[in-house]
C-alpha cells in the first residue's frame, strides 16, 4: 500500500449504484462537439471553439452530467477553450462546492504538429505508418513540430500519478480529449497506445478509473448522459 492511497475493504467490490467515497478516482469528461468547419480537418490540438448549436441542443446532457459527478471533487481542465467551456457549461448546471477549475496542460490533446489543419481526405497521404484502425494515425507516428500517442501516454500518465498524489482519496474531474483520455485508459491498464485506441470516447462521455493502493483500475469507460436531462 502506498502513503498516498486510502485504505478501502479487501475485493474493492463494487455492489452499489453508487461509488464509495474516499478513493482516489478521476471522472474523464471528453468536451462537446466543436464548430462544423474544424470537424471537416484534422484539429488536433488546434483551439477550435464548441458548436453553439449542439450545445443548445444538448443542455439536458450538461445537466445529467452535473447530477452525476461528486459535487465536492477537484476540476482540472485542459488549456484548451473547448474543454474550458465544456467544464463551465457542466459546472452552471449543477451545485458544485470547488470554485476553482485548474488548467492543466498535460491533459492536452495529441499535437499534430504541421499536420493541423488537414483535409481528411488528404491527411492519409502524410502518413509514414498504416494508422491504427480507430484512430487517424498510429501510436507510434511522429508528425513533424507535434508528438506521437506513446508520447501523450507519457505526459498523461504523469499528470494522473501527479495529481492522484496531490488529492490522495478525493474525486478529480477532468475535462479533456479523446486521445488523453485514450492515453489515460492505456496507463490504467497498462496496455499499449495501439491497443487503448480501440476504446471509443464520444462527445460528453465520461470514463472512470481508480487508483487503489497504488494500482489503477477502470471503473466506466464512454458512459453518455441521457441528452433529454
Amino acid at each position: 500500500m502506498t502513503q498516498t492511497d486510502q485504505a478501502v475493504p479487501h475485493g474493492h467490490f463494487l455492489d452499489t449504484p453508487e461509488l464509495p467515497r474516499g478513493i482516489t478516482r478521476f471522472w474523464l469528461i471528453r468536451h462537446a462537439v466543436v464548430e462544423a468547419s474544424a470537424r471537416k480537418t484534422m484539429y488536433g490540438a488546434m483551439d477550435v471553439p464548441l458548436c453553439r448549436d449542439a450545445m443548445a441542443s444538448q443542455q439536458g446532457g450538461y445537466a445529467a452530467l452535473a447530477r452525476r459527478l461528486p459535487s465536492d471533487a477537484v476540476w482540472y481542465t485542459s488549456p484548451l477553450q473547448r474543454a474550458r467551456d465544456t467544464a463551465a457549461q457542466i459546472r452552471c448546471a449543477g451545485a458544485f462546492t470547488h470554485a476553482d477549475v485548474t488548467v492543466d496542460p498535460r491533459f492536452i490533446e495529441q499535437s499534430i504538429g504541421e499536420w493541423h489543419g488537414t483535409p481528411h481526405d488528404q491527411f492519409l497521404s502524410l502518413l509514414r505508418l498504416p494508422p491504427n484502425p480507430f484512430w487517424s494515425l498510429s501510436a507510434s507516428e511522429l508528425p513533424p513540430g507535434g508528438e506521437s500517442m506513446l508520447d501523450v501516454c507519457a505526459r498523461v500518465s504523469h499528470g494522473l500519478e501527479d495529481l492522484a498524489n496531490a488529492n490522495a482519496g478525493q474525486d478529480m474531474v477532468v475535462v479533456s480529449h479523446g486521445g488523453a483520455i485514450r492515453a489515460a485508459l492505456s496507463h490504467a491498464l497498462a496496455i499499449h497506445p495501439d491497443i487503448a485506441l480501440r476504446f471509443t470516447i464520444q462527445n460528453l462521455s465520461i470514463s472512470i478509473i481508480e487508483r487503489i493502493n497504488g494500482l489503477w483500475r477502470v471503473v466506466a469507460v464512454n458512459e453518455l448522459p441521457d441528452f433529454r436531462g
